[in-house]
């Protein structure tokens, strides 16, 4: 089962069944009920979290799927009847108007050459940090003005047009690429694999005064611009590379400000001043 899964991913979910062999390996297959199932989610939710719980559950049903369907061990999947623990709504975090203006401006003035460029290229495209800093020569099109992602989070291709600001940097940093490796930023030490960015990162946060914010925080921040200017839930979830549209409904309150100055400036309009009746 693991040979198939993305080599990226391999790691956890071994030790996700690694955890199920502990807790379930005595055990046959005609005991693992829902209720001997449920009891191992109560231990695991104690352990960790509601989503790690879900995760386990996920990589377990699986199994059990395989098991039933494919080599006819069992008559149904016993997972299908336990119920999920509920997950904490998820972080959402993005920048504000002059947060915006300090970080680039942090990260432009950064001894890291890289580091400008990858944020741009982040905020212009909603793009997760694997898929920034794995991104390799062969899947940028600066001529067409795309990326061709292949590996992505939910294992589906996805492609990305390359535009303004992150398009003239990209291009830019082309013509001093190293030649001794396909990636776009590769480490100094190692050019087979991607340069770190934690600490320079950290720096330019610090250096524009911001808190509580991590790289991955501006994917929302794009997400948000995304939906300022007019994109639709679908059209996001495209873009950011979600299958559930779910999963991106988490996003649409980050344009609540800005439809709130909408709804501002045209009551000011019609009705004049900036009091309330």
């Amino acid at each position: 089962m693991l040979p198939t899964k993305a080599a990226r991913t391999q790691p956890a979910q071994r030790h996700q069944l690694e955890w199920w062999t502990e807790e379930l390996g005595a055990y046959t297959l005609a005991d693992c009920t829902p209720a001997l199932l449920a009891d191992a989610r109560d231990k695991l939710v104690k352990q960790a979290s509601g989503s790690t719980a879900n995760r386990c559950l996920a990589i377990l049903s699986h199994a059990f799927t395989v098991a039933w369907k494919e080599w006819g061990w069992i008559d149904h999947n016993p997972v299908w009847a336990v119920t999920k623990p509920k997950e904490p709504r998820g972080r959402v975090r993005f920048l504000s108007d002059e947060e915006h203006e300090r970080l680039l401006e942090a990260c432009r003035a950064s001894s890291s050459p890289w580091l400008y460029p990858a944020v741009v290229l982040t905020l212009s495209t909603g793009m997760r940090a694997s898929e920034v800093f794995g991104l390799t020569w062969d899947r940028l099109d600066l001529k067409r003005g795309r990326i061709l992602l292949e590996e992505t989070k939910n294992g589906e291709r996805r492609v990305l047009p390359l535009t303004g600001l992150a398009h003239e940097l990209l291009t830019r940093h082309s013509k001093v690429r190293r030649l001794d490796t396909n990636l776009v930023w590769p480490s100094r030490r190692d050019s087979s694999r991607p340069v770190s960015h934690r600490n320079v990162w950290l720096q330019a946060l610090k250096a524009a005064e911001i808190e509580d914010f991590r790289f991955h925080d501006l994917r929302y921040s794009a997400a948000s611009y995304m939906l300022m200017n007019r994109a639709s839930i679908a059209e996001l979830a495209e873009v950011l590379g979600h299958k559930a549209l779910q999963m991106v409904k988490r996003y649409s309150h980050l344009s609540e400000s800005h439809a709130r100055g909408i709804v501002e400036r045209m009551n000011k309009a019609v009705f004049g001043g900036g009091g309330n009746a």
